[in-house]
């Protein structure tokens, strides 16, 4: 056999097609979603949103404990008293305090005190609601 049939490569062309049109599909959704896009705002309202960081993701823990406890009115009936379910709010502490136990030497220095700081101002403030809401039933 002559050494150029010996070296010879057969491309299968309907295979090169399809991983270019792959390639096409993927820089076409990359564009449409980007992570700056996708994250940052809000596909139905337009909102902005922070960026995402473990500050952020502790704050919203402690707002929903914090309204869970009702300290923070209701926008849908400002006229009312806050709901109170102590039950999640509960919840929403331990799950700090599970953060705590699983991050421990993973976090700043600020970050630490931050979650240190509102495990215990949370629960102040849940055996403080708990004592009120006992002493009015």
């Amino acid at each position: 056999m002559p050494e150029q049939e010996k070296r010879k490569i057969i491309i299968d062309e309907d295979w090169k097609s399809q991983v270019e049109e792959e390639k096409e599909q993927l820089k076409l959704q990359e564009s449409d979603q980007s992570p700056e896009a996708s994250m940052s705002e809000d596909a139905d309202t337009g909102e902005e949103f922070p960026p995402a960081s473990f500050t952020s993701h502790l704050m919203t823990l402690a707002t929903q404990a914090t309204a869970a406890m009702g300290q923070i009115p209701d926008p849908s009936s400002p006229d009312q008293p806050p709901p109170v379910n102590l039950g999640f709010a509960h919840y929403m502490i331990d799950s700090l305090a599970v953060l705590k136990e699983k991050t421990r030497g993973n976090l700043t220095e600020e970050e630490a005190a931050l979650l240190e700081n509102l495990i215990h101002q949370l629960r102040m403030l849940y055996v403080e609601v708990n004592t009120q809401s006992k002493s009015t039933t």
